[in-house]
């Protein structure tokens, strides 16, 4: 039976189905960007340019990252430099998952700004069969919640940083069991040989450009990797 047989005998997702696929982004992004939004809010950034970098940019590291250079009159091009260094790794989210996205270009390209960390663990933690028919849905529905989490922020204000402390951390350990799941259901362990050390090597080296250094590392080592498993072939 060919790919497309088989993708049209599966029924298109339902939004009930993607809200359920994705219920444990909206655990970890509403509190998240909550945070960006209590944050934004103590640094005196209206409320108005915290929803639309939510909008915009939807990026947790980048958007946490940009809340002091907005507050102090930052140029469009430190930020938009900025953004580009640490969102960089979301190139190669796209490739395993080429066939899985929309045929509608408009379509594909919002599902492309959509793919998070997040979204790339959840979205490659489905069999390939069943990653096409809810992409659109479930980068709709991830992207709703930063914006909703921003917008609980910024209303809630410094109030909630005061009763709820670290909120920002809810990104990390959203990420963590992202991961987790994602290794229970394909059992590779590679990857994690790879970051950790290359995370650990770029501390000790280039701790001022710990994620580009941690990422450079982290793709040689891949390239390695590959190399040496197509040698072994």
């Amino acid at each position: 039976m060919s790919q497309t047989t088989t993708q049209n005998a599966i029924p298109p997702s339902t939004w009930r189905e993607a809200f359920k696929i994705s219920m444990p982004v909206a655990m970890g992004y509403l509190p998240a960007a909550m945070a960006f939004g209590v944050l934004s809010s103590a640094a005196n950034i209206p409320d108005w340019i915290s929803i639309f970098i939510s909008i915009v940019v939807f990026s947790g590291a980048a958007q946490y990252a940009a809340v002091q250079p907005v507050a102090t009159g930052a140029s469009i091009l430190d930020l938009a430099i900025n953004t580009f260094a640490i969102n960089l790794r979301h190139i190669f989210y796209a490739l395993p998952l080429m066939d899985a996205l929309p045929e509608s270009k408009l379509k594909r390209t919002y599902c492309l700004f959509c793919l998070t960390d997040e979204a790339f663990s959840l979205m490659t933690t489905l069999p390939k069969e069943k990653q096409k028919s809810p992409f659109l849905k479930i980068s709709t529905l991830v992207h709703s919640y930063w914006v909703i989490g921003t917008i609980l922020g910024v209303l809630a204000g410094h109030q909630l940083g005061k009763l709820i402390p670290n909120l920002e951390f809810a990104l990390t350990c959203l990420f963590v069991i992202l991961w987790y799941e994602q290794w229970k259901q394909k059992k590779v362990y590679f990857p994690a040989l790879i970051a950790v050390p290359a995370f650990l090597i770029a501390y000790l080296i280039f701790p001022k450009i710990l994620l580009i250094g941690a990422l450079t590392i982290a793709i040689i080592g891949i390239m390695v990797h590959y190399f040496s498993f197509k040698r072994a072939e």
